[in-house]
């Protein structure tokens, strides 16, 4: 150890001075000594040091004022024990000290007379485990830190990556690019009510983020669909309208080109979400047909914000609607049909979805 270097400490505690005398010689070479001569003392120098520089406490249990078990209690009070180790050295039989003194987690427990050879041994050994484990505990936790920022940044990638993906569509509808943001918006609230009101859903935090990110490429298979039917000013053509239906299963096609082995819950919500974000309750959606719980609740919930999203935004075929119509004709049936449960949050998120629109078009956001 270099001289600069700040020793550690070991703290002494007994009420007699010629033990704390010998058991200071055996340490003081390669340790800052700190003695007390009673159990206060040795609370009041705990409080005075700094916890991680104390390497060891060599702790008498007979003495006045506050014995060594009022030492352990205070220190398993402040949550110390698993910080610095203890040794116990008591003139006690092991019957009545040694269980009473593990239960509170110590280190070891000696008996008087001591061996000066083993208690520097023993000594050494716990110190020297105690500071690995401390060692390690700090590196694991520098570990965890790095991973959390590398999974940090993988998130905001992939994040920036499915928003630019998913924009794509819409700039190619002469559109901002932020409808995918305001319907990852509309969908997070819709989940969090599902999630409060509708237990039966498992709808977790990490569920709820996963099914927001994968909202953003419910309409990705529209990149198929030809600019005079996508871009068309007026009403569609019932053949253009089926042209139209292919991308839900186009975009499907476009998510499994990208499919791997290592796929998990979120590509599944994609896949959902993509494919089914128009199908109806009452079985006339497409492309599946699917009815009432056939539907996944990822895609019911992204549908009805997707229709509210576009009934009160500007499109190449028709004006916006303000927030109370767009309310009104979803409630009525006039926009599809959707479950119970999907209504009940829509009805819930009501002031929630208005505000989101005030607060868009005061910063002029679309």
């Amino acid at each position: 150890m270099s001289e600069n270097a700040t020793r550690q400490q070991i703290l002494i505690v007994d009420d007699e001075e010629v033990n704390r005398t010998i058991l200071s010689l055996m340490f003081d070479a390669d340790y800052d000594i700190v003695e007390a001569a009673n159990g206060m003392e040795a609370i009041e120098a705990i409080e005075k040091c700094e916890n991680e520089n104390i390497a060891l406490i060599l702790l008498d249990v007979i003495m006045p004022v506050v014995d060594g078990f009022g030492v352990l209690d205070y220190m398993k009070e402040k949550e110390l024990l698993d910080e610095i180790p203890v040794i116990l050295i008591t003139s006690m039989t092991p019957q009545e000290s040694e269980e009473k003194a593990y239960e509170y987690g110590i280190a070891d427990v000696m008996h008087k007379p001591f061996e000066s050879n083993i208690i520097r041994r023993r000594a050494n050994n716990i110190i020297e485990l105690y500071q690995s484990k401390q060692n390690l505990e700090i590196r694991l936790k520098e570990r965890e830190a790095t991973i959390r920022e590398q999974e940090k940044a993988i998130r905001e990638n992939n994040e920036f990556m499915i928003d630019a993906l998913g924009s794509v569509v819409e700039f190619r509808s002469i559109e901002t690019g932020d409808h995918v943001k305001r319907i990852k918006y509309l969908t997070r609230i819709l989940l969090k009510y599902l999630a409060k009101y509708f237990p039966k859903y498992d709808m977790t935090p990490v569920k709820i983020d996963q099914i927001a990110r994968a909202s953003a490429l419910h309409d990705i298979g529209k990149i198929g669909i030809p600019d005079s039917i996508l871009l068309k000013p007026g009403k569609l053509t019932p053949e253009e309208f089926e042209i139209m239906k292919t991308h839900t299963t186009i975009g499907c096609e476009i998510l499994e080109s990208f499919k791997s082995p290592y796929m998990d819950e979120f590509y599944q919500y994609c896949y959902e979400i993509c494919r089914h974000h128009h199908e109806r309750n009452d079985g006339k959606g497409y492309p599946d047909h699917l009815k009432g719980d056939e539907i996944p609740i990822s895609a019911q919930i992204v549908s009805i914000a997707d229709v509210y999203e576009a009934l009160v935004s500007e499109r190449v075929y028709k004006s916006a609607y303000s927030n109370a119509e767009a309310y009104a004709m979803i409630l009525n049936g006039e926009c599809g049909q959707f479950s119970d449960d999907v209504i009940e949050c829509f009805k819930l998120a009501k002031e929630d979805f208005f505000n989101l629109v005030e607060v868009i078009n005061m910063f002029n956001f679309t």
